[in-house]
Parts: C-alpha cells; structure tokens; sequence
C-alpha cells in the first residue's frame, strides 16, 4: 500500500501552518522527516493519515482519492503533542490498558499483566508514563497503536522530545517497518544530525520550511538517498573489525625460564645434553663415608667406660703413624675433633 501527498498545504488563522509538501510512503519502508519544532509537524502528521482535511492539494490511498474515514482507518498516530499523547499522571498500566481498549482488544487486568509480561515491562506498570525513558515510551505507545490489525501505516511525532539517543527511536521505528508497516518518523534536525544525516543549519527563509524527507529507508535493503543529505544507517558499523584480545601470559608457548636459561659451553657442541655436564660425580658419597669412619669406629655398649682411654688399636704395630690421608679440606678434620672428644669422655 501507498500513501501519496500531492501539493498539500495547510492555511492558518495569520500563518501557514504547513507550506506546500509532496510525499509518498509505503509499507516496509521506514521515511525520517526532519523540521524545526512547532513548524507543521502536527499538521503534517494529521493530513498524511486522514485525521485534517488540506486547504489545497490532494491525498491519495494506492493512487485513488479515498474519504478521510478510510485513511484513518488505515493509519494511527503515535504520541502527538496534543493530540494523541497520553496524561503524564497516567501509569504505564493504565496506557496499555486504554490503548488496547482503543485497538479493539480485550483490556481486563489480567490481559494487561499478559501484554506487560511478554514485553518484560512488569516491574515498570506501576510507573507514570512522564517517568519511562523515551525509547521505552516511544516502544510502549507504537506498540499498541498496532494492536489494530486494520493498521498499515504509523507515524511517530517528534519522539526525541522525550530525550535519549535517537537511534533508539529509530530502532524501533526500523522494527515495525521490518514487519511490514510503513513508518513515518518526524524529527528535529539536529536528532536527524545525530543519526547521520547532513543537514545544514537553519537560517533565515528556511526557518520556516516545511519539514522534508531526509532518509528513505527500507530494513533489509540498501538505504536510498534523499538529494545529499542521506546516509548510511546508523546502525551499520562502520568502525574497524575488532582486534583480537591478547592472550594471557600463562598461555604464552613460550616458557620465561627458556629463555633465561644458559647457552651451552663447548663440550656441549658434540651434540651432549646439558644435563650429561652436570651428572653428580660418586666422589662426594666416598667422601661423606670416609668423614663417618670416626662414628663407625666407635666401641660397643657393653665395653668399659671408668678407665683410660685405650688408645693401642689407633696405633700400629710397628710403631710408625699410618693415619689414613684424605681429601678432607682442613677446616672439615677440625669439625670433626669435638666428636672425638665426646667419644673419649664416653669411654
């Protein structure tokens, strides 16, 4: 289906409320219209969908010129200032209730607390709507104004007057059309600024124009140009791919000790393993027995400990000294003397 603005001019009681517009707009497509505040929004929102007959120009459903009743029958508009924007002392229970009662639904409690759950809006029911973050509000009214099956095309009024980030709105906005609907989204320009779109800042005669076309969406298919202000969605990432985070220190292949270790000498160069240069030799264990001959030798229980040390078995029979020379180093024989020491006031 296809809704088409032909030279529709809105007159007011000192001004134009809304200067000569053309605009087409069809369902699975998603249009930004872009105005400064207060300058035909309202009137625009209300002529497209049926709801303010034009002072001149013509409104078309599929190319043929319809009664309002049909077009408004086809249409809905969301959150309008003055219009159709709820009492901020409302709770968000009693919206979805109204607004469910308005698509024609059943609106028992019950069936509140089941629309509310499916959205896992259930903490937030008892809440006023003046206190929902813009997008949730946004989400919430657009929402139940589809509750209506006969509902083919949306319009959502200025829903960055309710703060937060503009491509949450027009998320949501890119959504409905994504599910067949045709969506028509009007915006300030600086929010249209914030979502990519090259727009030059208004000075004197263009003040007062009329708001204009300035992205033509349709989800899933490239993003067609208006003039030279269009851009690509921003939804689309145009940043560089993510780097890969680096890897941990103790995944690291290689061993920090590794590395630290010692190059290997020249007698390693005959392809010997380190290890073969640093195999114990048996000397030091000959040595450490050799240290413990003095303990070994000492006498058994049973022997007599009153007399004189006897001191013949220490010396040879010809007389001559004979002590045993070892390898010790000097300062190891004379650790060695308290020992003998002990042995002798033992005996």
């Amino acid at each position: 289906m296809q809704i088409t603005l032909s030279g529709v001019r809105v007159e007011g009681r000192r001004d134009p409320m809304l200067e000569s517009t053309d605009l087409t707009w069809s369902t699975g497509e998603c249009l930004l219209v872009a105005g400064e505040p207060g300058h035909g929004h309202t009137a625009l929102a209300l002529v497209a969908t049926g709801r303010f007959v034009p002072s001149s120009g013509t409104v078309r459903l599929d190319g043929a010129v319809v009664p309002p009743s049909a077009l408004r029958a086809r249409t809905a508009v969301v959150d309008v200032p003055g219009i159709s924007e709820p009492d901020d002392a409302l709770s968000l229970a009693d919206i979805v209730a109204e607004g469910l009662a308005l698509a024609g639904r059943r609106s028992l409690p019950r069936d509140v607390s089941r629309w509310l759950e499916e959205r896992s809006l259930t903490d937030e029911r008892g809440r006023r709507v003046d206190q929902l973050p813009g997008v949730v509000r946004t989400a919430v009214l657009a929402a139940l104004a589809t509750e209506n099956p006969d509902v083919r095309f949306v319009v959502l009024t200025l829903p960055d007057r309710h703060g937060g980030e503009p491509s949450g709105w027009w998320e949501t906005a890119r959504t409905l059309a994504a599910s067949g609907l045709g969506v028509l989204v009007q915006s300030t320009r600086s929010s249209a600024r914030d979502l990519g779109v090259d727009l030059p800042p208004a000075r004197g005669a263009t003040l007062h124009e009329p708001p204009q076309v300035v992205r033509r969406e349709q989800p899933g298919a490239p993003v067609e140009e208006t003039g030279a202000t269009a851009v690509l969605p921003v939804a689309v990432p145009s940043g560089p791919p993510a780097t890969e985070p680096e890897r941990p220190t103790d995944q690291d292949p290689v061993p920090v000790a590794v590395a630290a270790a010692p190059e290997p000498g020249p007698e390693a160069e005959d392809g010997l393993e380190i290890e073969d240069e640093l195999d114990p030799s048996p000397e030091p264990e000959a040595r450490a027995e050799e240290e413990l001959d003095p303990l070994d030798a000492a006498p058994p229980e049973g022997s007599p400990s009153d007399g004189p040390a006897d001191s013949s078995s220490d010396v040879p029979a010809d007389g001559a000294d004979h002590t045993p020379v070892h390898d010790t180093p000097i300062h190891d024989s004379l650790a060695a003397t308290p020992a003998d020491d002990l042995q002798e006031e033992a005996r």
